[in-house]
């Protein structure tokens, strides 16, 4: 059953980039959260996460997880997925890309799930060879 509830945080924090909810993305995470903004970049803590969501959000993007999976050890559940996203860049063109996301989530002592770490370039170390 929790299974669903740590799948839901990752879909309500999708919800939210894409109707521009900068606030609805942050109580996804845990105050402290940890978000690969791309492969070495680095957002930690709200005003962090604040920043580069903004920015992110700038390009008006749409995330559809294709497939995923979760698996949990007590407190902390690990949600890995693959993804698409539709956007815009800032001259108009379409933005597409896809890819697959790891996420670290911890169970709260209220029973809420909430994100510690968001990565959702994963992928990027099968291109080092």
């Amino acid at each position: 059953m929790e299974h669903n509830q740590i799948h839901t945080i990752i879909e309500t924090n999708n919800a939210a980039v894409a109707s521009g909810d900068i606030e609805g993305v942050l109580v996804t995470f845990e105050p402290d959260g940890v978000l690969v903004g791309e492969p070495g970049m680095i957002a930690k803590g709200t005003p962090a996460l604040r920043e580069a969501f903004k920015q992110f959000i700038a390009i008006n993007p749409k995330i559809t997880i294709t497939n995923h999976e979760v698996i949990q050890a007590d407190d902390i559940a690990l949600h890995s997925s693959t993804w698409t996203l539709s956007g815009l860049a800032p001259d108009g063109s379409p933005i597409e890309q896809s890819g697959f996301s790891v996420v670290v989530l911890r169970k709260q002592p209220d029973g809420r799930w909430l994100m510690v770490i968001d990565n959702p370039f994963a992928n990027h170390l099968l291109s080092r060879n």
